[in-house]
């Protein structure tokens, strides 16, 4: 007895857990005209502790021939009373022949076992056509325009206005660029002829001259001296060309001989009295002045100095101001550029959205 009474109570705990899952199916409209729509919700009450699938439709599949499925809602979870809950989930169906038809059974599958809810019936029905008086049919309707929303084009009307100005503020810097023509300044590498070679040229050609007047004189010492400043700057890096006499010998009495500077100095001594004083020299002088030349410049003369010369163009401040405008306008121009590229994509897209 006591094995038959448990055995009583397991099966009343089944059938109650079992009585548990209910499956429902309701339809909104049973009868429907051709290509109209009906939608059928089907519901399963269950335990929050199970767990239930519900059948799902491919667009336009077919439900049963002649029916079909036009579209599927997702599962809605309602919460109940005693730890159970609801799942629902709407299907719409369409139909396009006029006959009554029987759908199956919607099923659910709730922890691996199949339920199926109460068939369904759909009335399909052709539309009454009067063609006794045909006459009273109307031609299709036309094209029904939608109303116009000013929301909508809100942002796409500023943005295409934005877009105006940048392209108006683009022409303006394109104008203002070809007003501001570019400075080409060019960087060139002239061929550099030595410092000695370059005086020996000149000491060659005075060699030849004859000092019959005190003009003569003048210019040939004129010569000879320049061409000795023009040699130690160019071979000791000072300006000698800017400096005295005696500023020169000072500067060169820290890199040569005492006897060597002496003949310098008493040059540049003969020199401005000859150019001042009109003081007349003789031959031997003459020879001897330019013997000291040579000789200074033969002992101090290097081979090691760069032959090819980097001569930079040298800008006012009116063309560097020119030059930092250029570039200036130019990466405004590139800004403005990008900026009408942007905005017009979304002008575009804005009006693509509206068209869909």
């Amino acid at each position: 007895m006591k094995y038959l009474k448990t055995i009583a109570l397991m099966c009343c705990v089944a059938s109650q857990a079992l009585a548990q899952v209910k499956v429902e199916s309701a339809i909104d409209v049973p009868g429907i005209l051709i290509g109209e729509q009906t939608n059928v919700t089907l519901s399963v009450t269950l335990s929050e502790k199970e767990s239930a699938a519900l059948p799902e439709f491919e667009p336009n599949a077919q439900l049963t021939p002649g029916v079909e499925v036009v579209r599927q809602s997702d599962v809605d979870t309602t919460r109940l009373d005693n730890q159970m809950m609801r799942l629902s989930r709407k299907y719409t169906l369409t139909s396009f022949d006029d006959t009554l038809y029987q759908l199956p059974p919607f099923k659910a599958v709730v922890n691996g076992k199949e339920y199926a809810a109460r068939p369904l019936a759909l009335k399909v029905i052709s539309p009454d056509v009067d063609l006794e008086h045909p006459d009273q049919f109307f031609p299709p309707k036309g094209l029904q325009t939608n109303p116009f929303q000013w929301k909508e084009w809100v942002k796409p009307f500023w943005l295409s206005v934005l877009l105006i100005v940048l392209c108006l503020l683009l022409y303006y810097f394109i104008i203002r660029l070809g007003d501001n023509k570019p400075i080409v300044a060019r960087i060139r590498f002239v061929k550099k002829v030595l410092p000695h070679k370059k005086a020996f040229n000149v000491i060659n050609k005075l060699k030849s001259k004859s000092l019959n007047t005190d003009a003569d004189q003048k210019a040939y010492y004129t010569t000879l001296v320049d061409t000795l400043r023009t040699y130690l700057k160019e071979r000791f890096g000072f300006n000698a060309m800017e400096m005295t006499s005696s500023e020169i010998i000072e500067r060169l009495s820290q890199e040569e001989d005492t006897e060597k500077l002496n003949e310098l100095r008493e040059l540049f001594q003969t020199a401005d009295l000859v150019k001042f004083a009109k003081y007349s020299t003789e031959i031997h002088e003459k020879d001897r002045n330019l013997e000291s030349v040579v000789e200074f410049i033969e002992t101090t003369k290097t081979e090691d100095m760069p032959t090819i010369e980097k001569i930079e163009p040298t800008l006012s401040e009116s063309d560097k101001r020119s030059q930092k405008s250029r570039r200036l306008i130019i990466t405004l121009i590139v800004l403005a550029s990008i900026s009408i590229l942007v905005v017009l994509a979304f002008v575009c897209w804005h009006l693509y959205l509206l068209m869909i």
